[in-house]
Order: structure tokens, then sequence, then C-alpha cells
């Protein structure tokens, strides 16, 4: 068995991921970065040369993938210590303009996607009788117009959250919860400045967090530190779940 703890991150190569699997390599992990977009991933690689991190491409919302990924992993390292389910997509619209290919597109990456992640990293690691799963959910679980697909697919994460605590507690693996709101990726720097201006308005700190607040976060729960936290959802979210201006 190695002693450098491996850890599984889905959505790696950019934006709140990337920012993931760079603290994580700063805390001693071996990483496995996993996406869709190659191109991606090929820079994620060149921007961390000499760290002990590897890209695998994965559609996680492809069963027969998810099970690749986990059994090669297990194989080469023995272990599967820590999984971040990241990745996510969105197809915004009003519910009555939405398309039930984007409704299915969005729960079939962000709900169903993270519960085949879960799945298999359940199994390794009910067997390890220990790890760490982190989901990360979005604040707009609560709640966004707009947003009916990707709102319920986060709902659901949440609510998966909490089963997989029930179920894998005795087998001393714990499973949280993250849900970020305003943070400064390549997605929000794409919104229209004043549409961007309103957002972070909004907001009860009056600014939008960073990817690194998360990836904070996400470094506190896979930690040993907090192996008595399980089941929780924590929101990054610069306070915008209380209901300020909502």
């Amino acid at each position: 068995m190695t002693s450098i703890k491996t850890a599984i991150v889905t959505g790696a190569a950019k934006g709140i991921g990337k920012a993931i699997c760079e603290r994580l390599l700063n805390d001693g992990f071996r990483v496995i970065a996993v996406d869709v977009d190659e191109q991606a991933g090929a820079e994620l690689l060149s921007s961390l040369q000499g760290k002990a991190i590897e890209f695998k491409k994965t559609n996680i919302s492809n069963e027969q993938e998810v099970q690749q990924l986990f059994a090669e992993v297990n194989l080469k390292f023995d272990s599967v210590d820590a999984v971040v389910n990241n990745a996510g997509i969105i197809r915004d619209n009003m519910i009555w303009k939405m398309s039930v290919e984007d409704f299915d597109a969005v729960i079939n990456v962000n709900l169903k996607g993270t519960w085949l992640m879960c799945r298999a990293a359940a199994m390794l690691m009910k067997e390890q009788h220990s790890g760490r799963i982190v989901n990360i959910a979005s604040r707009a679980w609560l709640g966004n117009r707009g947003q009916s697909n990707y709102s319920a697919s986060k709902a659901g994460v949440v609510a998966l959250t909490r089963v997989l605590a029930l179920e894998l507690g005795k087998y001393q693996v714990s499973v949280n919860t993250v849900a970020p709101g305003l943070i400064d990726t390549p997605l929000t720097q794409k919104l229209e400045p004043a549409v961007l201006q309103k957002l972070i308005d909004a907001q009860p700190s009056k600014s939008m967090g960073s990817p690194n607040d998360v990836a904070n976060t996400v470094a506190f729960l896979v930690s040993p530190a907090t192996q008595f936290i399980t089941g929780q959802t924590i929101y990054v979210d610069g306070g915008k779940s209380i209901g300020a201006n909502m």
C-alpha cells in the first residue's frame, strides 16, 4: 500500500476543478485529473509539470468509462483515498423555453454522473474502510430562475450526499457537499459586465469568491482533521444562501 494518498477530481481541467487539483497536490496528494476536454487537460498537465498528476479523459455519465477509470487507478495505486465530484454543465432557460434535451443533458452529467462516480468510489472505499467523497453542488440548489434543470440536479447531489453519509459511515467513509455561490471562473467572466455587476451587488459580501475558496474547503473536508464531519453541505457563497437580496 502506497503512503501517498490518491485523489480523483472530475471537471479538473479549468476553474474550480483546476484550483482543487493544485491545492490537493500542494497537500501531498497524487491527483488523477478527469475531464472530457483533452486539450484543456494537456494544458493543465503542462502548467503543473513535475507534480504528481495524471490526466484521464472520462465521460462521467458513461457507466463503462467510470468503471474503467476506477479499475485503472486502483490497480496502479492500490487505493482511492478521495474523490471530488466537480464536473457539471449548465443549459439555462426559463422552463417554458427549456427543451427536454437540455433538461436531460444537465441531469445526465450533474446528477447521474456524480452518482456513477460515487457508486464506484463507494465500492472501493467500503472495502478499504476509509475514504473521503466531496460532491460539488451549488447554492443554486436552493432555487434560481432559469435553472430548473441545474437547480434540480444540484438538489439531487445534496440529497445523494446525505444518503451516502448514512450508508458509508460505518465503513469510515465520509461524504460531504460543497455548495459554491458566485465564483470568479471562466464561465462568470463571459457574462456581460452589467449582468455580472448586478450579481455581485446581490451578494452580502459585495464580491465574488475565487476558485481557491472552494479548493480550500475541499482540502479541509478530505483532511484527517474532518473524520467526524459527514453528510453536511458547506456553502462557499459570501453569505448568499442566507437569503439576503434573493
